[in-house]
């Protein structure tokens, strides 16, 4: 079995919202050309992107939502929120995105790979019939679904270090206690989308399997392994049998839409974690999205010391 594989191209590449966008084509090629330029793309496998069926996107998306974003890609006009416009044919992009998160839910639960990372991906603000903030479609809640659904997983964890809380990911599993969420994320009070706050642990059955952990604006390095060491005390408690990370990069010191003041260290601590935790509980699944980031060299930083750490020696 190969350590790792990072599922790259052009098709991923191509969602984006523009040059003049901050989620534009800028980050894609921030992370790959460092990527190539390093050691790193000697020690991992290079995987393609793929197309998601509309019959895997409504796993979790509702049917009346799949259908206005077909309608409004076939389009090109308009927005989905202020953050969101569409473009034409995004719902094929968007359905890359997808089916290449799904083709690494697949590859690591056939044993070809340990773990997998996806760097255009964990848009986790899409609701099941809603689109926001920069997310078409919900690949994190898609690939979950899939996990529970496909392969019949009892426990899958979330884990979320992007600045913004993972809104689109929580509140469709809120319910569900077979979902384990563990979220850093900037204090809602300061930060999109104002949600995420500590007493947020899920309802009804559920109650005691979500962990938010909101923080502070200008958060550091030494907040955060605080607030991590938490989280892989609340994961080790749950044993999950499957970990999906979304590993967001607007976290770190420097990005222009948001306040925290992590380094690259942090990813990488966490990705350490996440992986020693993978090998106790999960026979090593572990799959990574890149979400956020504004500024290209954190991308470039952050991403490729979670790559360093999933790759291994």
């Amino acid at each position: 079995m190969k350590a790792l594989a990072v599922y790259a191209g052009k098709r991923l590449a191509d969602y984006h919202f523009g040059p003049d966008h901050p989620f534009g084509p800028y980050r894609y090629k921030a992370f790959m050309e460092r990527f190539a330029n390093s050691d790193l793309a000697q020690r991992v496998v290079r995987e393609t992107a793929y197309p998601a069926r509309e019959a895997d996107i409504l796993l979790f998306h509702e049917q009346s939502f799949v259908d206005e974003v077909k309608q409004r890609s076939e389009e090109g006009s308009g927005a989905f929120d202020g953050d969101t416009p569409v473009f034409k044919d995004a719902w094929q992009v968007a359905a890359i995105v997808v089916g290449t998160v799904i083709q690494a839910v697949d590859d690591l639960m056939d044993g070809r790979y340990r773990r997998a990372f996806v760097p255009i991906a964990g848009l986790h603000h899409a609701g099941r019939g809603s689109a926001a903030g920069f997310c078409l479609l919900n690949d994190c809640g898609i690939a979950i679904e899939v996990l529970k659904q496909r392969y019949g997983l009892q426990r899958v964890a979330y884990v979320d270090i992007d600045a913004h809380h993972g809104d689109g990911v929580f509140y469709a599993f809120e319910f569900d206690p077979g979902v384990v969420i563990a979220d850093i994320h900037e204090d809602g009070r300061y930060l999109y989308p104002g949600t995420g706050h500590h007493e947020e642990t899920g309802r009804a059955d559920a109650v005691g399997t979500k962990l938010n952990l909101p923080m502070a604006p200008h958060a550091d390095d030494a907040a955060f392994l605080v607030a991590w060491e938490q989280v892989e005390a609340f994961l080790r408690r749950m044993k999950p049998e499957f970990i999906i990370m979304q590993c967001g990069a607007d976290s770190v010191a420097g990005d222009p839409l948001t306040h925290l003041e992590f380094s690259a260290d942090a990813h990488r601590r966490a990705a350490r974690g996440l992986c020693d935790i993978a090998d106790q509980h999960a026979g090593g699944r572990l799959l990574v999205t890149g979400g956020g980031g504004y500024n290209g060299d954190n991308i470039a930083d952050a991403w490729c010391a979670v790559v360093d750490e999933l790759a291994g020696t």
